[in-house]
């Protein structure tokens, strides 16, 4: 068995291997993912330095931030060293770069293509161990009115309403609807469900004179645009 005992604190390290003096020294880019968390961390354990206990979060986490971002409190608390307070330092941390990278996009008003409407509900469905609906509306002129939850589901699937839907854009007096899902799977191809939905709300929307205009699935990776593809 390893002696800990022997183990080097990060008090001990040359101070421009320490990662806040490091960051202060050489900047923010000089850091590597595990001593930007081990900054996060504050401390480590009795058996391993702040930086190592990164090192071993991020192994487990395939050393992708994609992957750790979607981890729970409960998930980061089973890492010995990690309590629940240092587990929401991780999570916030992580969702506040993924919300400056949605800020960055310059809000969109007018829906021109399935890129405008993925930049419009990424934010929103990255991330997620569970499938969700969302409709955009839109007015005249492809003007976004706004955007909807319609429901929430499980790892695989979720249940959209056609009533749910068409209620929302009446009440809003829409003219158009964007259908968006997530994959959490990751999968960006559709599932027959998907193709049945998709037809069965088009079909009603016409009777309503409220066009279906797109239908997209969205994971971390991408999406997939029915109206792209010529399935709407």
């Amino acid at each position: 068995m390893e002696n800990y005992k022997d183990k080097i604190s990060i008090k001990s390290w040359a101070e421009e291997d320490r990662p806040r003096e490091k960051l202060s020294i050489q900047g923010r880019r000089a850091l590597t993912d595990a001593e930007l968390i081990a900054i996060l961390i504050g401390s480590g354990s009795r058996s391993e330095t702040a930086v190592e206990l990164s090192k071993r979060i991020l192994h487990h986490y395939e050393n992708d931030l994609n992957k750790l971002g979607k981890a729970s409190i409960s998930e980061l608390s089973k890492f010995r060293g990690i309590g629940e307070a240092k587990a929401i330092s991780i999570i916030a941390a992580l969702e506040i770069g993924r919300r400056r990278n949605d800020t960055e996009v310059k809000a969109i008003e007018y829906i021109t293509s399935s890129r405008d409407a993925y930049n419009i509900m990424r934010r929103h469905l990255m991330d997620l161990n569970h499938e969700e609906f969302w409709i955009i509306l839109v007015g005249r002129s492809q003007k976004v009115l706004s955007k909807e939850l319609v429901s929430k589901g499980g790892l695989s699937a979720t249940v959209a309403d056609p009533k749910i839907i068409f209620y929302m854009a009446l009440q809003q007096q829409a003219s158009g609807i964007i259908l968006v899902h997530n994959h959490p799977s990751g999968n960006l191809k559709p599932s027959h469900q998907d193709v049945d939905l998709t037809r069965k709300i088009s079909a009603a929307g016409r009777m309503l004179e409220i066009n279906v205009l797109d239908h997209l699935i969205i994971t971390d990776l991408g999406y997939y645009s029915f109206g792209d593809e010529g399935i709407i």
